[in-house]
């Protein structure tokens, strides 16, 4: 009673009750509220949350705030396969989500006084669900509108407010209800599937997880790290020459890769020490333009925010989102590079150069451009919002460094689209000696360009002495180089997350998430900045890829991408996609059954529940091999290594057993660490090893 009171008070102007506006968030629900009573909205409380009141040509509006999600999905049913759910208030789904009550208590409160709904959420996937979820379970859909903005600047809510879509977008609210509810199914079922198998054996609840884009991801994730440790160099020889040149040393290196042999690279370096010279054959010179850069989507930020501070992709997202609520830049979950046509370049220059730290290069763009701004952009283009730009509103404080240095970057990002191409002076001198032909590459700026503004981006500048053709140079010294090849690097966050982007699973905003969700189920750590696999991580990789082959399988994640993009452009039912896939996931789980005895004891003893009978003498893992008892990444490890000496010692000649394995273990940045493992253990004895085609005195 107390409540419809003050309702009734809020709203007694106006008989037929007010316009409820739904925002997303409490600080997007402030904004809105600011620009569309030009400031005079009235701020009230219901259970302790915000909510503002205003009128505007005659009518009452309310504009109040989620939370984020308040519904989420669950089950009644025990057990897997399970395809009976509902979605009821988040708290009642997630422990952490206690918080989302009082907004959920408001918002139902609210609802039942409005005579129209406005849903003012990110204008994306998520934000029409939430949106919506609100409408459908407290108001009435069929009075519902739909405010679509890509910044919350005042300017652009206005024209929002002036410009409402006529109902809900039906479409993007099917999407997104489709990717929740597929997402649910397909971690219920496969998670289940994984704790089902344990508790069969062990009778043990150990929460364990997978997912429809969660599970691809590490499967990748460990087959690249698994690719990494069992690694074996190939092996290069490079000679290089230094030549002195009036009092300077300049070095060259040979051009073909025809020395194959450590004694061919010693033959050749006697053959061009004993000519003693070089002669200058030809100088090479070209200039390139290098393009502009194009404005940032989601997925670039992140790239650059880790290259360049070392930030998670999380963290940028999150930081980004801020500065998107503060109305600094506009909406940061997009995937274009592209700009609208509408947005007025000049104006958020001008209140750009407001701040000091950007007015000396928005004057020189703007005498370089002669005020004629046209972005350079890239081909990715998103239906919903344009690339990330800065509003041009100035700051007042930023919450963090980190915070300022998201904003610099995103700053200087546009600033650096509209601006000219750097102009690169490039080529290289060839050289010959004794036969043999080398070079040395330059590479000089002749133009900054866009460069002025945006001065990340490295180029490595490399000057050379004004050589001449046909001039003879003394050598100083030959050298033979033994090069090494390198493994795949190891990963970082956003290294798994541009793998992401390119394989097209997961989407802008849930990329950063799920990778993170890796790392909370302690399938992955962070050692010295870069991803390492757990223990139990390979495991559930192995279980997966073994027995969940086509589950998590990139391209059935990609293929159910597509049908939910599919909805979004009515191309594609969601009742169909949602039957398909539960059909899949039936055929799938019926042979997942069958092998849930040996599924439960591989997990068990992976978890340390069960004890192994033999294990690897080189770590914990049960032995694949009784007779070497080896692990089977150790055993990989060992059969690439007998594998590489007989390729090796081609190379080397006269490389025998020993020395094969000593510069194995001395390789430590060319050679996986499980093959050094390995051939530490040869080397002391405590591993039997016969290589192919060895003489005996090798041994």
């Amino acid at each position: 009673m107390y409540l419809q009171k003050r309702v009734y008070r809020a709203q007694r102007s106006s008989d037929k009750g007010y316009i409820l506006i739904i925002a997303e968030k409490p600080k997007a629900a402030s904004k809105i509220a600011k620009a569309l009573s030009r400031g005079k909205a009235i701020r009230k409380t219901l259970y302790n949350i915000p909510y503002w009141i205003f009128e505007h040509n005659g009518k009452r509006y309310v504009v109040a705030s989620a939370v984020g999600h308040l519904f989420g999905i669950t089950t009644n049913i025990r057990g897997f396969p399970v395809y009976k759910y509902k979605w009821v208030p988040i708290w009642e789904t997630e422990s952490k989500a206690s918080y989302a009550r009082k907004f959920y208590l408001c918002l139902k409160k609210l609802c039942e006084g409005a005579i129209e709904y406005i849903n003012a959420c990110d204008y994306d996937i998520e934000g029409s669900v939430i949106g919506y979820m609100v409408i459908k379970n407290f108001g009435d859909l069929s009075k519902a509108r739909r405010m679509r903005f890509s910044s919350l600047t005042e300017e652009e809510l206005i024209t929002a407010f002036k410009n409402l879509m006529p109902s809900l977008d039906w479409s993007l609210i099917e999407a997104g209800l489709c990717r929740h509810e597929l997402d649910w199914l397909w971690g219920i079922n496969s998670s289940r599937a994984l704790m089902g198998a344990v508790w069969r054996i062990t009778r043990r609840r150990i929460i364990l997880s997978a997912g429809r884009v969660q599970s691809p991801t590490l499967i990748e994730v460990v087959r690249r790290d698994v690719t990494r440790n069992t690694y074996i160099p190939s092996v290069k020889f490079k000679l290089e020459i230094t030549a002195s040149y009036k009092g300077s040393l300049i070095s060259f290196t040979l051009e073909s890769e025809n020395i194959k042999t450590r004694v061919e690279a010693e033959r050749a370096k006697r053959l061009i020490e004993g000519e003693g010279y070089i002669t200058v054959k030809k100088i090479i010179e070209e200039y390139k333009d290098i393009l502009p850069p194009p404005p940032f989507n989601l997925g670039d930020l992140q790239a650059e925010a880790h290259k360049i501070y070392g930030f998670s992709p999380m963290n940028t997202q999150k930081i980004a989102e801020d500065l998107y609520l503060d109305a600094l830049i506009s909406y940061p979950r997009t995937n274009s590079q592209k700009l609208p046509p509408s947005l007025n370049y000049t104006k958020i220059l001008n209140q750009l150069s407001r701040n000091p730290q950007y007015i000396d290069l928005i004057n020189l763009l703007m005498l370089e451009t002669g005020g004629r701004l046209k972005p350079h952009e890239g081909r990715k283009e998103d239906p919903a919002h344009p690339a990330i730009y800065p509003t041009g509103l100035r700051p007042r404080s930023f919450p963090s460094k980190n915070h300022e240095r998201i904003y610099d970057l995103i700053v200087r990002r546009f600033l650096a689209c509209f601006a000219s191409e750097a102009i690169v002076k490039t080529g290289k001198v060839i050289v010959k000696a004794a036969g043999y032909t080398f070079s040395k590459s330059f590479r000089i700026v002749k133009d900054y360009g866009w460069l002025k503004y945006y001065p990340f981006y490295e180029i490595g500048e490399t000057e050379i002495p004004p050589l001449k053709e046909g001039e003879k140079i003394p050598i100083a010294k030959v050298k033979v180089i033994t090069i090494y090849t390198k493994p795949p690097k190891a990963l970082t966050k956003a290294d798994i997350l541009k793998w992401m982007e390119q394989v097209n699973i997961g989407t802008e905003g849930t990329r950063a998430r799920i990778i993170e969700t890796l790392f909370s189920r302690k399938y992955l750590e962070v050692k010295g900045g870069r991803v390492k696999v757990t223990k139990i991580g390979y495991c559930i990789a192995d279980v997966l890829s073994t027995f969940f082959k086509d589950l998590t399988s990139v391209e059935l994640t990609r293929k159910f991408e597509e049908y939910i993009k599919d909805i979004r452009f009515n191309k594609r039912r969601k009742d169909d996609v949602l039957f398909e896939a539960k059909k899949t996931l039936d055929e799938l789980i019926e042979n997942y059954k069958k092998s849930l005895h040996d599924i439960g004891i591989t997990l068990g003893k992976s978890l340390n529940i069960i004890p192994v009978s033999k294990k690897c003498i080189l770590c914990d893992n049960e032995a694949a091999s009784d007779k070497l008892l080896l692990c089977k990444h150790h055993l990989l490890a060992y059969e690439n290594l007998l594998k590489s000496y007989d390729e090796w010692r081609k190379i080397f000649t006269t490389l025998s057993w020993k020395d094969y394995l000593k510069k194995i273990i001395r390789l430590r940045g060319s050679c996986g660490k499980w093959v050094r493992e390995v051939a530490q253990a040869i080397y002391e004895g405590k591993v039997e090893a016969s290589p192919l085609n060895t003489r005996s005195d090798n041994q």
